[in-house]
């Protein structure tokens, strides 16, 4: 395979750099980055800041991931539990978007995009923006880079980044192979498998977009195959997750006629994709 000319990520770090030293190089951005959409969100309440915010959270619970080793395994638990709770504050208003989205896609639910929903919509933002406010996400990101950076500062592992880079890529394709062999072993109506792929194929994603560019093998084509495992795999989560809030909520329907229908075509709508996410599996 070919090797990449550059040494460094673009973040200051090289690749003969100590992976422990490169941390906060690489961390710092992601945190300044999450706080400064957590700060818009004070000024606007676009879809996107609150996705952007989640994306950015994701990443660092797989930034974090990787250096697991590094840290006391309950203190990981921790972080990465806080990462995992602020992104899904973030996410809750998006998944109503999202099934909103979808209804207006057929025709014959669009008495479903009611008022009542988007009410149902407008209460998930005041709870997402009221959760994320009550967190203090400024300061309790910069407080656990603080600690992680203070950590690694007296860490024993030496190793240098670009070795440290190709152990934790390597560890995250092998567990999307086992996943991926697994759930084509899976039922045809197993969706659990299926998004354990695509969890491991999003942690891998952003473990190449962050050591990338140091690596030994250039995984250009790895990532084009991500993208479209994630573009699939996501739709089909986005269908599953908006029958799931919508069964949940069938009382915001005063019509009956329209919520079955409604219901009756996610149901389709997931069959559809999940039957299209298989197939990409196959012929991956």
């Amino acid at each position: 395979m070919k090797r990449h000319d550059t040494t460094g990520t673009g973040t200051g770090v090289e690749a003969r750099q100590d992976a422990a030293a490169a941390f906060s190089l690489l961390a710092s951005p992601l945190v300044h980055e999450a706080i400064a959409c957590a700060a818009l969100l004070s000024e606007s309440v676009e879809p996107e800041s609150l996705h952007r915010l989640r994306v950015v959270l994701r990443r660092l619970r797989s930034l974090w991931w990787a250096y697991r080793s590094f840290f006391d395994k309950d203190v990981v638990r921790q972080q990465r539990a806080l990462f995992k709770f602020l992104a899904t504050a973030a996410g809750k208003t998006r998944d109503w978007d999202i099934l909103l989205q979808l209804l207006e896609e057929e025709v014959e639910a669009e008495s479903a995009s009611s008022s009542e929903l988007k009410a149902a919509r407008a209460r998930a933002l005041a709870v997402s923006l009221e959760t994320l406010a009550n967190a203090g996400v400024k300061d309790v990101l910069r407080e656990t880079l603080s600690d992680a950076t203070k950590a690694l500062n007296t860490a024993h592992e030496r190793v240098s980044f670009r070795k440290f880079g190709d152990r934790q890529v390597a560890a995250r394709e092998k567990l999307l192979r086992k996943r991926m062999k697994r759930a084509l072993r899976a039922k045809k109506s197993d969706y659990a498998s299926l998004h354990e792929v695509r969890k491991a194929g999003k942690t891998l994603r952003y473990l190449l977009e962050l050591f990338g560019p140091v690596l030994r093998a250039d995984h250009h084509r790895t990532l084009k195959r991500l993208t479209k495992i994630q573009k699939r795999f996501g739709a089909l989560n986005d269908v599953v997750a908006s029958e799931a809030l919508l069964q949940q909520n069938e009382y915001l329907f005063g019509d009956s006629g329209a919520r079955d229908s409604a219901l009756r075509w996610l149901k389709q709508e997931r069959k559809r994709r999940l039957r299209a996410a298989r197939k990409l599996l196959r012929d991956a």
